[in-house]
């Protein structure tokens, strides 16, 4: 039964949409203060699908990402208390606010850049900054340059790979999809 082609097909399709930019933009933005869907599974195969873009691709994702990031700071600066705490508690991700804010005592503005470079869900340090009142330009700058470092980086990958890779990714995506789906099984029976 192949169940990640069709998938990886319907992605280069739809990053083909002549509105693929701006639903890059809006999903990059809503990642970076509540939404669970990384930009990079858009931005991939819209730079794998248009080399010649891929760049163009990577500055959107950045700069929609960094004010969506803005945006996750001012929430969690006046909104944390007054009703966002009690909705982190009711999903449940109390421990990682937790977490995260003892991460921004130990490390200060290099987990705003960890974060943002990482798959580490980035919108709990966004939200998590202006939280704990951390210095606004730090934390802007700190977003740039781990959000762009990540995003130029997926960009250049797909650049650099072009029809190739798309041919390779097309002939190993179903192998590739149940390896990542048995890895995150194992990290989850592994970290409950």
């Amino acid at each position: 039964m192949k169940l990640f082609e069709p998938c990886y097909d319907m992605a280069l399709r739809w990053a083909r949409h002549r509105h693929a930019t701006k639903y890059l933009g809006g999903l990059s933005f809503s990642e970076s203060v509540f939404f669970p869907i990384p930009p990079d599974v858009m931005l991939a195969p819209m730079a794998l699908s248009q080399p010649n873009k891929a760049w163009q691709f990577a500055f959107i994702t950045t700069i929609a990402s960094i004010l969506g990031g803005i945006a996750g700071y001012w929430l969690g600066y006046f909104a944390f208390d007054a009703w966002l705490s009690p909705l982190i508690e009711n999903w449940g991700y109390t421990h990682k606010i937790d977490t995260a804010m003892q991460w921004f005592k130990d490390y200060g503005v290099w987990v705003v850049f960890l974060a943002g470079f990482s798959p580490i869900p980035y919108k709990i340090f966004t939200v998590s900054a202006g939280f704990l009142q951390m210095a606004f330009l730090p934390f802007v700058i700190a977003s740039a340059v781990g959000r762009g470092a990540r995003f130029f980086l997926v960009a250049a990958l797909m650049r650099w790979g072009g029809a190739a890779m798309e041919q390779k990714l097309r002939q190993y995506v179903e192998v590739l999809g149940w390896i990542v789906v048995a890895l995150a099984i194992t990290a989850y029976l592994l970290l409950r």
